[in-house]
């Protein structure tokens, strides 16, 4: 029994400790962030990703993440496959690129 306890609280506590990496960054935060410079414009982030994975893109999302901005964008292939494409959004390298299950 006291290691089904242990087991759920050190999950909850993970779960609750997950979201305190990443924050989502609000559209007027976001606006700034492009025009004072600190990332790319969104156009250019978009583009990159595309270059990275071709298809359609059906949501984006900017969060900040162990101090940084990673822009998060939803793919779907010309197959109907949906790819996940993170980006740092300073500098527009691609950090991940993996089809979502």
């Amino acid at each position: 029994m006291k290691k089904h306890v242990a087991l759920i609280c050190s999950a909850a506590l993970a779960l609750g400790t997950a979201g305190a990496f990443a924050d989502d960054v609000r559209i007027d935060e976001a606006q700034a962030l492009v025009s004072n410079g600190t990332i790319q414009s969104f156009e250019m982030l978009n583009d990159k990703a595309l270059a990275a994975r071709a298809g359609t893109i059906t949501d984006t999302e900017l969060e900040q993440e162990y101090g940084k901005y990673v822009y998060k964008v939803e793919i779907r292939d010309a197959d109907g496959a949906e790819w996940d494409v993170d980006l740092d959004a300073a500098n527009g390298e691609i950090l991940k690129s993996e089809r979502d299950h």
